[in-house]
């Protein structure tokens, strides 16, 4: 999910494709292409509780998830027009934000990275890794400067450990199986591995770079901004209901549990833990701030990620009218 390095024809698919119609007409149903991915995000709480049905009867469309397993494919279908809307992780949302003509609309999930060691391991902080094989997603990916920043604040850096690459779904299983020594990876992945009672976490992203309420910034939704121009009112009371979405998760999460569950087919064991672990945080309160989303850029300029150049495009205040809306 959080693997997101977009290659230079995501560019020229961007540059090449025609832009989405602009404004959705009364007259014929359109498609509101949203993507998404097989992780609990709080769109899917908006779609079975019913948040999205009264908006798609107001401006007669059909709001159609499009689900995809990481940020890369995802930013590639946006570029191209084929989805107009999106929720993935932070770091691809940010570089959708900075390199495509798109903008990002708010901030929908808190935390979900986490260092992970076998249950037994004896290592019991980070600076206990010196010398540990790591399992990690790729230097692409937004958690391995966050593992260099883990490293670093405990005086180790990478020539202290042996990285080994693989997909973020064999993570769990190479730590469980003592394999590798440690893990970083994202959520489902860490509840998986917690679920499976064969890990621990070691370290979570709060700990290593928190940025907004005293957590790491994980989930972003973020749009084409032809989309989001011709269609304002429809992109706020889409965030609307993420926001309502957000507030269940937090008054009933039992209740925002089970539908997690039936919607993508997770165990509720593996929901659960990354709910009441805090592996996955929500918070009300999903304005992109300049302050926030400044500090997250210089974090992945510094790991190569972003350019110089890169510089996010904010709806913020697309964001601040649908919380006043969704707080009264």
């Amino acid at each position: 999910m959080k693997t997101f390095r977009l290659f230079s024809d995501t560019l020229k698919v961007a540059g090449a494709a025609l832009l989405f119609a602009t404004s959705l007409t009364a007259h014929s149903q359109e498609v509101v292409n949203f993507g998404v991915q097989p992780s609990t995000q709080p769109i899917y709480i908006a779609r079975e509780a019913g948040l999205l049905d009264p908006i798609e009867k107001k401006y007669n469309v059909q709001i159609k998830f499009q689900s995809f397993a990481y940020g890369a494919p995802q930013n590639q279908a946006l570029a191209a027009g084929a989805i107009e809307l999106s929720s993935a992780g932070m770091g691809p949302a940010i570089v959708a934000a900075s390199r495509l003509p798109a903008q990002l609309l708010g901030i929908s999930i808190l935390e979900q990275t986490a260092i992970i060691v076998p249950i037994d391991s004896p290592i019991k902080t980070v600076a206990d890794l010196k010398g540990a094989n790591i399992a990690f997603p790729g230097r692409g990916s937004q958690q391995y400067p966050l593992l260099l920043k883990a490293l670093a604040d405990n005086g180790l850096t990478e020539s202290d450990v042996t990285l080994f690459k693989t997909n973020g779904s064999n993570v769990p299983g190479l730590v469980g199986q003592g394999n590798v020594d440690a893990g970083i990876v994202w959520d489902p992945h860490v509840s998986n591995a917690l679920a499976s009672g064969d890990a621990r976490v070691l370290i979570k992203a709060e700990e290593i770079l928190p940025l907004k309420a005293g957590h790491y910034i994980g989930n972003g939704v973020y749009g084409r901004t032809d989309f989001i121009k011709a269609n304002p009112e429809l992109t706020e009371d889409i965030l609307v209901a993420i926001i309502e979405a957000i507030q269940i998760v937090i008054d009933d999460p039992n209740r925002a549990i089970a539908m997690w569950s039936e919607s993508l087919g997770f165990p509720e064991e593996v929901v659960r833990f990354s709910i009441e672990q805090g592996i996955s945080v929500y918070n009300t309160d999903i304005v992109p701030t300049k302050e926030t989303i400044d500090a997250y850029t210089v974090f992945l300029k510094e790991a190569g990620i972003l350019q110089a150049d890169d510089n996010p495009n904010l709806a913020t205040d697309i964001a601040k009218a649908a919380y006043a809306r969704a707080m009264k």
